[in-house]
């Protein structure tokens, strides 16, 4: 699972959603599966069920549509299996893509959603901003959450003068 893959998996997860990360899917009979789903979340009080896919290529425009909309197609196949003894509906199902670098003026690919990992950040910040570390700190099960919410904490105050990492002389 890469950082993109954890930090969506974490943001649902703080949301109150029933999260599986990397699920393979479509076992074949010789071995091996038909694909992996890299995040899909339950939310039993919203009634919402949502597979997410990321990815940090900078493919072309075609070659992802062609990808993502396999990779949706498997999702709404197999999403019974995900999350076994529950009633889920495939075609509720909300697929989202989430891309670091996507193509300009896009809002869907391959028959689902699509989010800018900088929309994504602003949403994670916006819901953490103001939840104080002290008295409101994000589970230590969620390493990237805890992280972005110290820097939204961090925003509140002007810089002190210690560092780390002292800054290294400018010569004359």
């Amino acid at each position: 699972m890469n950082h993109l893959e954890q930090l969506v998996s974490e943001w649902l997860q703080y949301n109150g959603y029933f999260v599986r990360n990397s699920v393979l899917v479509g076992r074949r009979p010789k071995g091996g599966f038909e694909g992996e789903l890299d995040v899909v979340g339950i939310h039993l009080g919203r009634d919402h069920l949502i597979h997410v896919e990321c990815s940090l290529d900078a493919d072309s425009k075609e070659k992802r549509e062609q990808r993502f909309s396999d990779k949706f197609a498997r999702g709404r196949k197999f999403i019974s299996e995900v999350f076994v003894g529950l009633s889920v509906d495939a075609d509720k199902l909300d697929s989202v893509a989430v891309l670091q670098f996507p193509n300009k003026d896009v809002s869907q690919l391959g028959g689902g959603r699509l989010l800018h990992t900088r929309d994504l950040i602003h949403e994670i910040f916006s819901g953490l901003t103001g939840k104080s570390p002290s008295s409101g700190a994000v589970p230590p099960n969620l390493p990237l959450l805890r992280t972005l919410q110290l820097a939204a904490d961090a925003q509140t105050v002007s810089p002190g003068p210690h560092r780390l990492i002292e800054p290294t002389p400018t010569v004359s």
